[in-house]
């Protein structure tokens, strides 16, 4: 889901080879990632900047907030660091980390086995479902997941939720950083089916257009999910750095704040209480 609005690396090793008359040696000095980025003063994370309401640019003042970016935010100055955000749409967040251009993805990533065997992740700060956006008046002609076959699913294509899509057999309709609103009407139109998401997004989406024909699918609900942020998996101390104060920021009520400030009052980082159905995804 996207901003809504009405008008949404590697460690780095030097080998110093000395030579004397008779006798040499060899100092090798490393220098890890975290010690760069406490050199630098600087941690760069990437986020969307159009995903309501965890990394958006608020309308009054156009400065970028969400509840991601505010949790990223403390976490820099808990651990004396300037934060330096890079936007950029999700499916380039991931090769962003590979390559080192940025530190961490913040941006209402799910936590999941494929990733994690590529990427390093943080101690979960939200925990979530997902559910179904469909047509209000007909509900999109779907009453079970088994239904999406042949519907037309909007999202970005390296998402978990297109994942799910891809599985029920729905036909892809692929969004690069669109708005919320875009999303939201294509469903109320017809142009598209249903959007598969995040269930506290999802709410958050409906309560903002109520003038659209949309409503969460009563009888959808599946994936129980961890959210978390992403970051190379060579990068063990700034893991160990950020899980730290995520640690004392859950303890202190620090993400509770935040999150009953951007989620209306509801408290993501606690499970919710749902039977929802588990989807293997190949």
């Amino acid at each position: 889901m996207k901003r809504l609005t009405k008008g949404f690396a590697a460690s780095l090793l030097l080998a110093v080879p000395l030579a004397a008359c008779g006798d040499s040696s060899t100092d090798q000095a490393e220098t890890s990632r975290w010690d760069e980025i406490q050199e630098s003063g600087t941690l760069t994370v990437g986020t969307a900047g159009t995903l309501y309401p965890a990394s958006f640019r608020a309308e009054e003042s156009d400065e970028l907030t969400g509840f991601d970016v505010e949790l990223m935010k403390e976490i820099g100055q808990r651990l004396d660091l300037e934060v330096q955000f890079k936007e950029m749409a999700f499916d380039n967040m991931l090769t962003s980390v590979q390559n080192g251009q940025i530190d961490v993805a913040a941006n209402d990533i799910s936590v999941t086995e494929d990733r994690k065997e590529k990427f390093a992740f943080s101690t979960p700060y939200k925990y979530t479902y997902g559910t179904a956006i469909v047509r209000k008046s007909d509900l999109s002609g779907i009453d079970s997941l088994e239904d999406l076959k042949g519907k037309k699913a909007a999202g970005e294509a390296t998402t978990v939720f297109m994942e799910v899509a891809r599985q029920y057999g729905a036909e892809e309709v692929i969004y690069d950083n669109a708005t919320n609103d875009q999303y939201l009407r294509d469903v109320s139109t017809g142009r598209t089916d249903v959007i598969l998401n995040d269930y506290y997004l999802q709410t958050l989406a409906l309560a903002f257009f109520p003038e659209f024909d949309i409503a969460i699918h009563p009888d959808i609900a599946y994936n129980p999910q961890e959210v978390a942020f992403l970051m190379s998996n060579e990068n063990d101390e700034l893991q160990q750095n950020i899980d730290r104060v995520l640690a004392e920021m859950l303890e202190d009520g620090t993400v509770k704040e935040l999150s009953e400030q951007f989620y209306n009052g509801a408290d993501v980082s606690v499970e919710p209480d749902v039977n929802a159905t588990i989807v293997e995804l190949d």
